[in-house]
């Protein structure tokens, strides 16, 4: 690969930053841009990276304005009337999605990628850590900060290269992958695919690009291959319990079985996503002993089910930003926390997401005690005449309440629950140390 400049459009996305640390690593020259400047970004400029917060081609450094040595990376977020976007297309830039890059890479080296509408993250991380706990080294995209590795991209070796297979924008089409797991295909991305039939069929597409024997599938897709789920699939959780804190069980599988498998993460939907991570970290050679001490001892991913606070209330910091999701959340407080007020934070991603599932929404949210709503993270939709987080109020449900984020702190530690949990894919997270900062001054006023 020549050293050529490299220049990202939207820098600070969870998966473009993980590409953009894969070439630092390789040695070349890195600049981008993103609306928000993060930890990511600042992460990524520790590192030798260029980025800016200003959408104009005045902003390009000059080492990144020669269309001759400079490869331009952008993500379908970025809204297509960008300044730069523009400037890159107008003058002779070589242009590539970053779906495009990450799928050259899986070329070079065996690919396992997971797949799905719901659990990819959490899957793919913990099947990175299962791999190392197994002497494997390898390459890793993730979508999310894994805990065990405190970012969202390793470069350790090419025995393997771990992908969350991204279906936005059917991303995951460009990948060679060697093996697949397939964890959910709920509908999701209409704006993109316009029906749920069509985002079914493109999944199917995709585990097509491996055979029946190399695919790891939820049990009830009803896609050929081996299948995993609790109590059903050739690759099943069998005796399911929660001990000291952990869920327990047997994993079993035409070959093998591995007794009392502890998992210290809540979630029966996490559950499933180790599932299918022991399956895949099956396939790729590992012995069971080790994928048993590797479940026991992964800290899981930020903002799944993350735990931010235990008293004076527990706060759950979470990505969930679709009705399924949601439901996960309520599912896991449930058992982990049962018989106490709990109260719903959401914040929801998208117009589009936000019209075609208001009813959805509604349904999930109503399982909490108390809702707090949030206005809409846009992300790269302009605003639709009457969609609004409004949307989502179900009178019946009277404890539901519209604020903005000033006051998100405050009415979190009036509220009479004990449980919290603050759910959305947009920049909510940037509200949770306050959130924080504010219960802890309340516990020792």
């Amino acid at each position: 690969m020549n050293k050529e400049a490299v220049f990202f459009v939207g820098i600070g996305g969870i998966g473009m930053s993980g590409v953009a640390q894969y070439f630092l690593s390789q040695g070349h020259a890195v600049a981008g841009y993103d609306r928000v400047l993060t930890p990511l970004t600042q992460k990524l400029t520790s590192l030798g990276a260029q980025i800016s917060d200003v959408d104009a081609p005045t902003a390009i450094p000059t080492l990144f304005r020669d269309p001759k040595n400079t490869k331009v990376i952008y993500t379908p977020a970025i809204p297509a009337n960008s300044p730069l976007l523009a400037y890159f297309k107008d003058n002779g830039f070589r242009l590539a999605k970053r779906a495009a890059v990450i799928g050259e890479i899986s070329h070079t080296m065996p690919c396992l990628a997971v797949a799905g509408t719901h659990g990819k993250t959490t899957t793919s991380a913990l099947l990175t850590h299962l791999l190392r706990t197994c002497g494997k080294k390898i390459t890793a995209f993730l979508g999310g900060i894994a805990a065990d590795i405190d970012s969202n991209f390793l470069l350790e070796g090419n025995d393997y290269m771990v992908v969350e297979a991204d279906e936005f924008d059917r991303s995951f089409m460009h990948l060679k992958p060697t093996a697949i797991a397939l964890t959910s295909m709920d509908a999701d991305h209409l704006d993109i695919y316009g029906t749920a039939n069509e985002l079914t069929n493109t999944f199917n597409d995709f585990a097509q690009k491996v055979s029946a024997e190399k695919r790891f599938i939820a049990n009830g897709l009803g896609v050929d291959g081996n299948t995993f789920g609790i109590e059903a699939g050739t690759h099943r959780v069998h005796n399911l319990r929660i001990t000291k804190g952990s869920y327990v069980f047997d994993f079993v599988t035409p070959t093998l079985r591995i007794s009392n498998v502890a998992l210290p993460y809540p979630g029966e939907h996490n559950v499933m996503n180790a599932a299918a991570a022991l399956a895949l970290a099956l396939e790729a050679g590992c012995a069971p002993e080790q994928l048993k001490a590797g479940l026991a001892t992964f800290k899981g991913v930020d903002r799944r089910f993350s735990i931010r606070l235990t008293a004076p209330k527990v706060v759950v910091d979470d990505y969930a930003h679709h009705p399924t999701e949601i439901n996960a959340v309520a599912d896991a407080l449930e058992a982990f926390y049962p018989n106490q007020i709990k109260l719903g934070v959401f914040q929801p991603h998208l117009f589009s997401r936000t019209r075609d599932f208001a009813t959805e929404f509604k349904q999930a949210l109503a399982r909490f005690d108390e809702v707090l709503l949030l206005d809409i993270y846009p992300a790269r939709e302009l605003p639709m005449e009457g969609i609004t987080s409004a949307l989502l109020v179900d009178e019946s449900h009277t404890a539901t309440q519209l604020i903005d984020k000033q006051r998100l702190s405050e009415m979190i530690a009036k509220s009479a629950a004990t449980v919290v949990a603050i759910m959305g894919a947009g920049d909510i997270a940037f509200e949770v140390p306050a959130v924080i900062q504010t219960l802890k001054n309340q516990q020792y006023a």
